[in-house]
């Protein structure tokens, strides 16, 4: 089978179209035959080498859809489009390629009316938003803000908690360009950081109040502002670096309010936890509560430069790769 694989890490020209063998059937598996693979910032941080606990060779990807080839021993059904995400493209080969071998699990049906391009991006950004989410307390009233509307958790973040009935659902652009597409998208609650500070257009929609939920996808000063926006006993969780590493925060943000910061890994969920995320997740999607946004395909041997284009141009929306 095709796929794309990196015998070392370092860089994305490591990232090479290689044909490696179709995977054998293995208990508790269905064998799924690759429709569609969302790039994420994570393939990036691993194939650079920024994750020392992943080690190659590996071929990447950590989510995808597809339609269930073989269903081996998992009581599925063969022809079922499916999308999933897991340990894919870090403690095991990933969606890359042009089959994979999928966990029971983590495979959920395809709503009716979603392209498989669409799901491909689904379960990483909307299984995140939901379970911080549900971590940080959420409930409907609350006030919510995500920063970078147009990328996938921040994005996914905002029209969750709208769905889910937030008080307020606040997120962010650096560039009035995107700023202005948001709203034309039905994002009516944007800061547009070419205009203001962060945590000064946010009190500004929360009518000085602040919001009582963070979900922080960026981190570096993305965070520390974050926390500036918080109202009283409200929680920051941090989940992302696209930003930086390294944030300089001002305590009293914390003191003074009473807030808390949190931490999140979606590969820390329990299997439980990520089905009663579908239970809510599948029928909003089916319904058009939530909408994936897909900004660019590209085809499979395309990988190198799809993942260039998610970093450099940081679009708004996903970025596929189609087989």
């Amino acid at each position: 089978m095709r796929a794309m694989f990196a015998e070392q890490f370092g860089s994305l020209d490591q990232l090479k179209l290689t044909d490696l063998p179709k995977p054998s059937p293995a208990p508790g598996r269905a064998l799924v035959r690759m429709t569609a693979a969302g790039v994420t910032p994570l393939d990036h941080t691993i194939l650079t080498g920024g994750m020392p606990t992943v080690k190659p060779p590996l071929a990447p990807g950590n989510e995808g859809a597809g339609v269930i080839e073989d269903a081996g021993d998992t009581g599925l059904r063969a022809g079922t489009r499916v999308m999933f995400t897991g340990g894919y493209g870090v403690r095991e080969p990933g969606t890359y390629a042009e089959w994979a071998m999928v966990r029971k699990e983590d495979v959920v049906a395809i709503p009716d009316g979603i392209t498989d391009v669409a799901a491909a991006g689904v379960p990483v950004a909307y299984l995140t938003a939901y379970l911080a989410l549900k971590e940080a307390g959420f409930s409907e009233g609350k006030a919510v803000f995500a920063p970078a509307v147009g990328g996938s958790v921040g994005n996914a973040v905002t029209q969750l908690a709208r769905a889910l009935g937030a008080r307020h659902a606040v997120t962010s652009s650096t560039k009035p360009e995107k700023a202005a597409q948001a709203r034309r998208m039905g994002f009516d609650e944007v800061v547009d950081l070419s205009q203001e500070g962060l945590a000064a257009g946010v009190r500004r929609i929360t009518e000085g109040r602040g919001v009582d939920i963070v979900i922080d996808a960026i981190g570096g000063d993305v965070l520390a502002q974050g926390l500036a926006s918080l109202a009283p006993g409200g929680t920051l969780t941090t989940l992302g670096y696209s930003a930086g590493r390294i944030a300089r925060i001002d305590v009293t943000h914390l003191i003074w309010k009473r807030a808390a910061i949190r931490s999140f890994s979606l590969f820390a969920q329990s299997p439980v936890a990520v089905e009663e995320a579908w239970q809510t997740l599948l029928p909003l999607l089916a319904s058009g509560a939530i909408r994936p946004i897909v900004a660019k395909t590209f085809a499979l041997q395309e990988a190198g430069e799809a993942l260039r284009y998610l970093v450099e141009e940081r679009p708004f929306g996903r970025v596929v790769l189609t087989f």
